[in-house]
């Protein structure tokens, strides 16, 4: 209905220049269009005109009346558009040829009325834009998604905790925390234990770090420490031993040298500016030549 402002000026209006348009009545009398123009004739004490519909969708007829006014914004009209294809038999597309409104604007419309009716209610009495309330529901999408897909992971990785979610014994965010909790720690393991193979391989003889979580004297994180501590330390070590090599190889004229002339006094005297060390090192080069 029109506020009780524009109904008065609507029955002034009819009272000086008469009803322009007829009420609009079914074959039983029952008011199809023209409510406002009832209540203006009534107020201005004027006869109302009546005219009888003979077509055979009433529905249509009202929706076409109606769906246009002044007051209604085109979101209005796009959801309005919408919820009446339910009824109206029409396509979206048929519609917009119709009443010219824009294709993109009743996709959107469709969308928010089909994932969101709440949202598609406040778009149609005009407390939301459509364009908000279509953001609104990609959002919510988004979101949605987003909670499948991370409930997906939980579903794969830890059931148990899939299934605490669903009999509602714990929320999907603490079930998820819960899961990284559990990959970070099998994470950890799995390095620890690689490297504890590394460490028997290469000779060591001190307890596996593993070995120390189990008996409980250190933790899974301070295990991955000394690990990568360890790891580390055996890295910079085979860098240095190779530095070291690749100067004996670089310098191996000099070790075949001595080896030729070992006892003789050239080779006592390059020897004797040596360090312990580097004699040792010398007389293991030479000593099998």
């Amino acid at each position: 209905m029109l506020s009780q402002g524009e109904l008065l000026d609507l029955a002034e209006s009819i009272r000086t220049e008469g009803q322009h348009e007829d009420i609009v009545l079914d074959a039983d009398g029952v008011l199809l269009d023209g409510r406002n123009r009832l209540a203006a004739c009534e107020i201005a004490g004027v006869e109302p005109r009546f005219t009888t519909y003979t077509g055979n969708d009433p529905t249509a007829l009202i929706f076409s009346k109606n769906i246009f006014r002044r007051h209604l914004s085109k979101g209005q009209e796009a959801v309005i558009t919408v919820m009446a294809c339910s009824f109206s038999g029409q396509s979206l597309r048929d519609l917009s040829k119709l009443h010219g409104l824009s294709r993109s604007r009743l996709s959107a419309a469709n969308v928010v009325l089909k994932h969101s009716p709440d949202l598609a209610e406040q778009v149609r009495i005009g407390t939301l834009s459509l364009d908000n309330a279509y953001n609104t529901v990609h959002e919510r999408k988004a979101w949605a998604a987003a909670l499948q897909k991370q409930y997906d992971h939980l579903r794969e990785h830890a059931p148990d905790l899939a299934e605490q979610v669903t009999e509602s014994e714990i929320i999907l965010a603490d079930a998820t925390a819960a899961l990284n909790e559990r990959l970070e720690t099998e994470r950890l393991r799995q390095y620890v234990i690689s490297a504890d193979t590394v460490r028997l391989a290469d000779g060591d003889t001190t307890p596996p770090l593993a070995e120390l979580v189990e008996r409980g004297d250190i933790t899974w994180p301070e295990a991955h420490q000394r690990a990568e501590e360890f790891a580390v330390h055996r890295r910079d070590t085979i860098q240095r031993s190779r530095h070291a090599l690749h100067l004996i190889a670089e310098n191996w004229n000099a070790v075949q040298d001595l080896a030729a002339r070992r006892g003789s006094r050239y080779a006592q005297e390059v020897i004797d500016g040596l360090t312990t060390e580097a004699r040792f090192l010398v007389k293991e080069l030479t000593s099998h030549r």
